[in-house]
C-alpha cells in the first residue's frame, strides 16, 4: 500500500514525521538552554504543534473511517505523547493486518 492513497497511509506518514519533530525538540532544547540558541526549538516546536494538531485531526478521521474503537482511538492519542510512541503504535495499531 502506497502512504499516499489512502487516508491511512497519510495518517501513518503524518506519526511518522509527527515522531521525528517531538525528537528535534530534543535536540533543540540542548541548543536552546546549553548553547543559548533559542531560534530552532521555536522553529521545530512550531512544526511540531502544527503536526501534533494534524496528526490528532487525522486520528479522528482514520478512527471513525476504519471504525476504530475509543480504545484504540486514545492509545494512539496517547502514542503522541511519548517518545518514540508514534513509531511503536505504527507497528502495532496503526498497521493494515
Amino acid at each position: 500500500m502506497s502512504l499516499l492513497t489512502s487516508s491511512l497511509g497519510r495518517f501513518r506518514l503524518v506519526a511518522f514525521v509527527e515522531g521525528i519533530s517531538y525528537l528535534s525538540l530534543g535536540i533543540t532544547m540542548i541548543l536552546k538552554y546549553h548553547y543559548g540558541m533559542p531560534k530552532p526549538n521555536y522553529v521545530v516546536g512550531m512544526l511540531h504543534g502544527g503536526l501534533f494538531i494534524l496528526y490528532v485531526i487525522l486520528l479522528i478521521q482514520v478512527g471513525f473511517m476504519y471504525k476504530w474503537g475509543i480504545v484504540k482511538m486514545f492509545w494512539g492519542f496517547v502514542a503522541s505523547l511519548i517518545p518514540f510512541g508514534t513509531f511503536y503504535a505504527d507497528v502495532k495499531l496503526f498497521r493494515e493486518k
